[in-house]
């Protein structure tokens, strides 16, 4: 509703991991130097984690798009499979086209002749699964016995673990032990400082099209920074919220007042301490944004058909 009239092109703040507004942020480049540090050195597995909303599957598909052509990539975005469905899942993603029914070993040999293949070419298969604290044990386990495809002197595949903070929990049985010591290399993502929340909002709207600048005002980013803690998923919220009511009210600028409306309906924010419940029920929430805002459009039409005739 508000992209005319904020002058953009595309909403700056949806929830789809695109990388074109992807933003080298300290933490991300570190992230990713992790990684192709790993992958260069021939590390069999790499991880990388962070709390929900924190740009994993962003990462994840920013290395997909950038990595060198000294890689073959395989990507699974959801990794709750049976072991037989990771293994189909790899196949699949290497282009094969093989027959499951002759059972888990043909399947394993059919990789493992393509991943010959492929590194008899110059090339290295990189195994890249998001989500991965979502993995049953069975099939972690099956990935350990993947990675035990090697030549006298390399491994064929390795592999790229991205996954929220329970991925550790899950490592840590002692049934895991041997998968958790081959990994040599991991990362976990931060979340963003006062700074960068700046940056990346700035960003964001430079990217959608935004023509002016400071859109959201100092103290707006503050009370976006306290209430999301730092974590992007939450800041595309609540900046989205925070400027249909802005779009609702006909304020061309984003201020604190805006923000606290956004926080009182969103989830999983800090709430301020000084919100009180009693103010909560005296301030309107969400379905009080979307009304003002549709309100405003139909005005604004009215207004258009009246001057026409």
């Amino acid at each position: 509703m508000y992209l005319e009239f904020f002058g953009m092109r595309e909403l700056p703040f949806t929830l789809t991991p695109n990388t074109d507004f992807f933003l080298d942020l300290d933490g991300h480049h570190q992230a990713l130097d992790v990684v192709q540090l790993a992958l260069e050195s021939g590390e069999g597995f790499i991880m990388i984690t962070g709390e929900v909303g924190t740009g994993k599957t962003l990462l994840c598909r920013r290395l997909l798009n950038t990595i060198n052509d000294n890689f073959v990539t395989a990507y699974v975005p959801n990794p709750f499979l049976t072991p037989d469905g990771l293994l189909l899942a790899l196949a699949e993603e290497l282009g094969l086209d093989v027959d499951h029914e002759k059972g888990r070993h043909h399947v394993l040999g059919e990789i493992n002749k393509t991943l010959m293949g492929i590194k008899n070419s110059g090339k290295q298969v990189v195994f890249l699964l998001d989500e991965a604290q979502a993995m049953p044990e069975e099939s972690i386990e099956v990935l350990r016995l993947l990675t035990n495809l090697e030549t006298e002197t390399e491994k064929l595949l390795q592999v790229v673990l991205f996954g929220q903070p329970e991925l550790n929990d899950l490592l840590a049985r002692d049934s895991l032990r041997q998968l958790r010591q081959r990994i040599t290399f991991s990362y976990t993502l931060p979340t963003l400082t006062l700074e960068e929340v700046g940056s990346y909002i700035n960003h964001r709207l430079n990217r959608s099209g935004f023509p002016g600048v400071n859109l959201f005002n100092t103290k707006a980013i503050q009370e976006l920074t306290r209430a999301s803690a730092g974590i992007p998923r939450l800041i595309n919220i609540l900046c989205h919220k925070s400027l249909l009511v802005a779009y609702g009210r006909g304020e061309t600028k984003i201020t604190n007042v805006h923000v606290q409306r956004a926080i009182l309906d969103t989830e999983d924010v800090r709430m301020d301490k000084n919100f009180s419940t009693d103010r909560k029920k005296r301030v309107p929430g969400w379905p009080g944004v979307v009304i003002t805002a549709v309100a405003a459009s139909l005005l604004t039409l009215l207004a258009v058909y009246f001057l026409d005739i």
